[in-house]
């Protein structure tokens, strides 16, 4: 039945590591994808999109850090904060500015760095018990690392569907390389969406105290991964957070935080058709 109504399952172990998926027909237009093909081979026309979903993956990764300033300015290092903000400006004004493929990669690479950097200074509760150095996976090191693999999993299946649904293929993308067996557009997709939606999931349950640090395990292989109660709790916050109503900025409709993955490949496809002139990239406001 869920197949009949084009409801995709996905599987993960409880590491999140994906096993399988389970979904009706996939009904590709064979114009679309030639189109995104071509796309595709052009570094040219590549670099026009990889630098919109890089410019959009900066732009919300700043909101992210100036929404702790204005909730939390008492438990974080507001100067700090503030002048990876200011560099980060200045990224999304090379990259807008840029149109070679290699060093708009450069760029996103830079402001993720720079970031993260910075990611310790959004934990404003249990601080000594969550404290962030770098990112880590295969497998996560720490226990916030444990969670941002996770939700980047439940993420990126989110755009493979999306990407799907509307007629594109998942696996060919502009910003990250092509590669056996990696969903390489779906992953374009999912940076302008990891810090409005993923990272503030993290965030949320790390400062709510809604996981703690019994809320992990050691593997035999030194990784850190979450018990099954602390998953039960993610998956349900990260459904909640779904659920969640917002206004597009460019569609100016309100639509479930859930279905912006959708909205986001739909104004792609419909640019790839020359519906639209160029592809309007999510700005969380």
């Amino acid at each position: 039945m869920c197949a009949e109504k084009g409801i995709c399952f996905t599987f993960l172990n409880p590491h999140g590591k994906f096993l399988a998926r389970v979904e009706g027909p996939v009904s590709g237009n064979v114009l679309l994808r030639k189109k995104q093909y071509r796309i595709s081979d052009d570094k040219i026309e590549s670099a026009k999109l990889a630098k919109l979903f890089v410019m959009a993956k900066i732009s919300n990764a700043r909101a992210v850090l100036s929404r702790v300033i204005r909730d939390h300015p008492e438990n974080t290092d507001v100067n700090k904060v503030k002048k990876a903000m200011e560099d980060m400006s200045l990224m999304i004004f090379k990259a807008e500015k840029n149109s070679d493929l290699e060093e708009i990669r450069g760029i996103e690479g830079m402001a993720a760095h720079l970031y993260f950097s910075v990611f310790n200074e959004l934990i404003v509760a249990q601080k000594d018990e969550f404290y962030f150095t770098e990112r880590s996976r295969r497998p996560p090191k720490d226990n916030i690392n444990a969670l941002l693999s996770f939700v980047y999993t439940l993420l990126v299946h989110e755009c493979r569907s999306a990407l799907e649904t509307v007629g594109l293929d998942p696996a060919v993308g502009f910003l990250h390389r092509d590669r056996p067996g990696r969903p390489s557009l779906a992953l374009d997709l999912m940076e302008e969406l990891r810090p409005y939606i993923a990272d503030r999931v993290v965030l949320s349950l790390i400062n709510r105290q809604q996981v703690t640090p019994d809320s992990f395990m050691v593997s035999e292989g030194g990784g850190i991964f979450m018990k099954d109660a602390a998953r039960k709790t993610l998956l349900e916050t990260w459904q909640k957070r779904k659920a969640e109503e917002i206004t597009h900025p460019f569609l100016d409709e309100k639509i479930e935080v859930g279905l912006i993955a959708y909205s986001q490949a739909l104004l792609l496809a419909r640019y790839m058709r020359g519906d639209i002139e160029s592809y309007p990239p999510f700005f969380c406001k």
